[in-house]
């Protein structure tokens, strides 16, 4: 029996609403003024998680949603200006890079929270004078790495332990920012002020044997955050408006290839990748760094994705 009319209508109805509803959410706008998002990160289920310099929060958006909300709230355990966020599902934890950096509140440190209910788990001074922790990354046995921007460094926290040790301090670290995992005794950092990528060559004790500057494909305007995407595979944040794919090749992978997946935004200092997709938001904070913009309208703060190439 052949199908009425109104059967075939309603079958191609529904097939376009099915069709639409499959549709990924490629665009996200973060709620409030003068966000200044510095950092993100994600769950394998889809959930994003941003961190503010401008609020000094941590807010995150659920699978499937396009809704932003505060989840952690400013002076949570101290909790000051919001650098890096890094989210371990491993250890069930949301690692934060809290800052002084207008010398108001509780010591820049690596705070720790639980990844379910946001509550605090750990706080750990960053030593020195004037440090400025900016990114953050995690080894597979739960040791985690942070870079000190200011003053060259990468420091490192064994699972259990209390306080920061120096991982690596070197001249080429200046300006550190970017950090991610390639292999499990290869660092990857990117200096957001000499615009490199180097490689650390860990040793079993966790801490850094060489500081490697690699060769790149062509110049990096002001790399920032970066994310592990594979092994040996990058993706990462230009501050120029970029998001890259980066890949090795070479006499021990030492030549960097760049390929941009997306390109014309506005200060773009984060990336993260989930469920296929790669995200990259606009931090434009020259609005808040640069005399010239200083005092004028950032206006809206969004999260882009595009799919993430499988090759």
């Amino acid at each position: 029996m052949k199908p009425k009319c109104s059967e075939i209508v309603l079958a191609a109805v529904m097939a376009a609403i099915h069709g639409y509803a499959a549709q990924p959410i490629t665009e996200i706008t973060l709620p409030g003024m003068r966000v200044f998002p510095e950092s993100i990160t994600s769950l394998a289920d889809g959930t994003l998680i941003v961190g503010s310099l401008g609020h000094g929060n941590v807010s995150r958006k659920a699978p499937g949603s396009s809704a932003v909300e505060e989840w952690i709230k400013p002076g949570t355990g101290g909790l000051n200006q919001v650098l890096g966020v890094y989210a371990d599902e491993k250890s069930r934890t949301l690692w934060v890079c809290s800052n002084n950096m207008e010398r108001k509140g509780e010591a820049t440190a690596a705070m720790a929270f639980d990844l379910k209910t946001g509550e605090v788990k750990g706080t750990y001074p960053l030593p020195g004078t004037g440090p400025l922790c900016n990114d953050i990354a995690v080894a597979s046995d739960g040791t985690a790495y942070f870079t000190d921007t200011r003053q060259a460094t990468v420091l490192m926290l064994k699972r259990g332990g209390k306080t920061l040790d120096i991982a690596a301090k070197d001249p080429l670290l200046a300006g550190a920012d970017g950090l991610a995992f390639g292999e499990k005794n290869i660092l990857y950092v990117n200096s957001v002020t000499a615009g490199k990528l180097l490689r650390l060559d860990l040793g079993p004790d966790g801490k850094a044997k060489a500081v490697i500057d690699l060769t790149l494909s062509r110049p990096l305007e002001r790399p920032d955050g970066m994310r592990a995407i594979g092994k040996n595979r990058l993706l990462l944040a230009e501050n120029s408006g970029k998001m890259d794919i980066v890949t090795f090749e070479g006499p021990n992978l030492h030549n960097v290839v760049l390929k941009t997946i997306k390109e014309g935004l506005e200060s773009t200092p984060a990336v993260t990748a989930t469920r296929g997709m790669a995200w990259i938001i606009e931090g434009k904070l020259n609005y808040r760094n640069d005399p010239a913009f200083k005092d004028k309208d950032p206006g809206l703060f969004k999260m882009y994705a595009v799919p993430l190439p499988k090759n």
